[in-house]
Order: C-alpha cells, then sequence, then structure tokens
C-alpha cells in the first residue's frame, strides 16, 4: 500500500491568493470606491429631477401666492392650474393632431428602416456602407440649413383638398409627416442593421432551403426577431417626434393644426406669464411620452442591452 506524499505550496502562491481580491460579477470593484459611484450617481439624478420635480410643485400652486411668498414657500395649493392650462391651450385638438402626426411618422420610419436595414444586413454588394453612408449623412446635416429648401419645395407640391385646406404640402399633417421620416431614417437603420447583422445567418440557410421568399425572410422571420429593438426605436422615436418643435411651427401657419408642443405659447399672457400655468401645461403635455416609456419599459431596457454580452 502507498501513500502520496504531499504537494508543498509554494510561500509566495499562498500569500498572493489571500491579497487577490475576489472577483465578482460586473468585475472588480472596492467597497469605498462602489460607495463613490453610488453618490455621484444619485447627486445625477437628483440634478436631472430637481427641475421636473419642481416644476411638478409649482403647478399645484397659485400664481398670486408664488409672487408674495416666493417660490422656495410652500402653500397656496390648487388644481386650477391644470383646468385653466387645459381650457386656454385647447390641449384636446392639440393632443389629436400630435397623435395623427407622431403614429404614422412613427409607423412609417420604423417600417422603411427595417427593410433598408435588413438588405444592408442581408446582402453583401458593392453600395453596401455607400447607402448606409447616405443614410447617416443625412443625420449631419442641422434642420435649420434645410429650412428654405424644404419650405420652398412643400410650398410647390400639389395636394388635393381633402388632404390638405392650402392644396400644397404646407399647413398638412402630411408636411411634419414625411419630415420628421425623413430626419429620423438614418438613425434606425444605422441601428437596426447592426442589430439584424448579429442574428445568426444559419436560420436563413435554413429558411432557404424550406424555400422561403425574401418577403418572408423579412416579416416571418427577421421581424420578430427584432422586437426588442423595434420597442426601443419606437420609445425614443414618439419622444423626439412628439416633442418635435422647430418643423411644426415652419410648416404649420394655422393655429387649429399645430402639435401640442407649439400649444404652450398661447399660455403666456401679452405682458406677464403665469410660470405656474405653463408648468401645469409642461406636465400635461409630458404626460403621453412618459406612458409610452412605462409601457414599453422592459422592452426598452432589453433592446438596449441585447448584444452586450455574449452567451
Amino acid at each position: 500500500m502507498s501513500t502520496e506524499a504531499p504537494v508543498a505550496v509554494p510561500e509566495a502562491t499562498t500569500r498572493d491568493a489571500r491579497t487577490t481580491p475576489k472577483r465578482v460579477e460586473g468585475g472588480v470593484m472596492s467597497k469605498p470606491r462602489g460607495i463613490v459611484v453610488t453618490v455621484i450617481v444619485a447627486l445625477l439624478a437628483l440634478a436631472w429631477l430637481f427641475p421636473l420635480l419642481w416644476a411638478l410643485i409649482n403647478s399645484f400652486r397659485e400664481y398670486d401666492y408664488t409672487q408674495a411668498n416666493g417660490y422656495l414657500s410652500f402653500g397656496g395649493w390648487t388644481f386650477s392650474n391644470y383646468e385653466e392650462a387645459w381650457t386656454r391651450g385647447n390641449f384636446g385638438l392639440h393632443m389629436k393632431n400630435s397623435l395623427l402626426i407622431t403614429v404614422p411618422a412613427v409607423l412609417l420610419t420604423l417600417w422603411l428602416s427595417s427593410m433598408v436595414a435588413f438588405v444592408l444586413a442581408r446582402f453583401s454588394y458593392r453600395f453596401n456602407l455607400t447607402l448606409l453612408g447616405i443614410f447617416l449623412a443625412a443625420n449631419l446635416l442641422p434642420p435649420q440649413a434645410l429650412l428654405i429648401p424644404v419650405f420652398r419645395m412643400f410650398r410647390e407640391v400639389p395636394l388635393p383638398y381633402f388632404m390638405s385646406d392650402s392644396g400644397s404640402m404646407l399647413n398638412s399633417f402630411w408636411a411634419l409627416i414625411l419630415v420628421n421620416t425623413a430626419f429620423q431614417l438614418g438613425f434606425c437603420t444605422f441601428v437596426l442593421s447592426n442589430y439584424m447583422k448579429t442574428l445568426p445567418h444559419e436560420i436563413y440557410e435554413s429558411a432557404e432551403l424550406d424555400g422561403a421568399s425574401v418577403w418572408r425572410q423579412y416579416w416571418q422571420l427577421t421581424m420578430p426577431l427584432v422586437r426588442p429593438a423595434l420597442a426601443a426605436l419606437a420609445t425614443l422615436q414618439v419622444t423626439w417626434i412628439y416633442n418635435e418643435f422647430f418643423w411644426a411651427t415652419v410648416l404649420i401657419q394655422q393655429g387649429d393644426k399645430l402639435p401640442v408642443t407649439s400649444a404652450l405659447n398661447n399660455l403666456r399672457g401679452q405682458f406677464f406669464t403665469d410660470t405656474n400655468l405653463v408648468a401645469a401645461g409642461s406636465i400635461i403635455v409630458a404626460l403621453p411620452v412618459l406612458v409610452v416609456f412605462f409601457a414599453l419599459q422592459k422592452q426598452f431596457v432589453s433592446g438596449l442591452t441585447l448584444g452586450s454580452t455574449k452567451g
């Protein structure tokens, strides 16, 4: 019967094992460093949330009370600011206008960008990167540089009177839908094409062996797989297009067709502005975007994090 002699462990090895910090999921971070990072993130979050919370608080306060006691005081609570803001701003009409502009623009942007991204990701040809660069180049142009050309172009494009009261693209929802789609198409194409490139090529090879056409590969195979990315982009696009102010004031001259962001001008007085009333109107305007974000929060976060890790 034989016994094995114990293996001697060098002293340096045992000393390194004792001094080396344990690696936890997400990397090595000491406790003091983690506390500092937490404090910094909390301060940044507070700096971002403070104006919103302050506007929310003042939206429930009377203007006369804040003028007499200052905005650092508490009191003068009322709900009349929201009632007056809704009536004076005519938010019911302008909310409907924003809905008629935002929903078609977001759907059209995501549909067109997904088709272009599918071609860029699925097929390799000579001008693949050139086409992607053309789409991205449009995002590098400031909207102000295209103000006069776009205005003149839309003024000369005729439309039937049942589509536009002016007989042209001006003063119509079609103008805002098309211009928002054009400016957002490049960003969505870039994001979706990179996302589609991470999909395994084997599923497309199997689909081709089963006789699936290109359209079927796009609609029934690719689109269900990119739903998280589409949800994330939909949240961003709703926020950007809904809050768009520049093109609405340029292409729409009729007050009854302005979106809700432009309707905040109706709350300003001729000689003074009730800031509490404007705060209430701003909260009303922000509510639809918050509802969309919280409704798509899970898909939005998963769409941003998918593909960031392997395995």
